[in-house]
């Protein structure tokens, strides 16, 4: 069952999980999942390790270790930090035309997570937090900052390209089974 547990911390990411919410999602007591968190934390703290079991807001959640913190500022300083993948890119995008935004807002629009690109644009200070939201239990809301502007060689956010200028691939279906190869016959 750790393995299970460890699985839905990742996850969940910043959100992390309540003691009620693992009882609740393994169908266990209060003691076990006591035990079970207990034992996950345990297993983190070994030396090896890179993560460790934390609770914070109530809340058990993965996060790296403090004494590896100089090794994830040179990863962030490093230049190959700084080229954006595309799901930054696509997180970025959807942050700066709707800002401010929530990340559940990003993950609907995204059709996936997007937990772990609001980390990375965090780190990087692409976005910052600006407040929370009126929504229920009051998430996160998401801008980009000076930086972001400063990234992308814009003076502000009215410089960003208007959105129905954009071009958006065509979205009709396409044959799968249609190559736009064609094979060649043999003399």
């Amino acid at each position: 069952m750790e393995g299970i547990l460890e699985g839905l911390l990742y996850v969940q990411g910043d959100n992390g999980l309540t003691l009620k919410e693992v009882m609740s999602i393994l169908g266990i007591g209060e003691e076990e999942a006591k035990e079970l968190v207990y034992k996950l934390k345990i297993n983190y703290e070994q030396e090896n390790r890179g993560l460790r079991l934390s609770y914070l807001g109530n809340t058990f959640k993965l996060t790296t270790k403090q004494e590896h913190k100089d090794y994830y500022e040179k990863l962030l300083e490093s230049p190959s930090s700084h080229v954006l993948s595309q799901a930054a890119l696509e997180v970025l995008a959807i942050v700066a035309y709707n800002e401010p935004i929530t990340r559940g807002q990003v993950d609907e629009m995204r059709g996936v997570d997007s937990a772990f690109m609001i980390r990375k644009l965090l780190a990087k200070g692409l976005i910052k937090e600006a407040g929370k939201s009126d929504l229920p239990g009051h998430p996160t809301l998401y801008k980009t900052t000076d930086d972001f502007l400063d990234y992308f060689g814009l003076a502000t956010k009215d410089d960003l390209p208007d959105i129905s200028e954009i071009e958006i691939e065509d979205s009709k279906e396409k044959d799968l089974f249609r190559s736009n190869y064609r094979e060649v016959e043999e003399e």
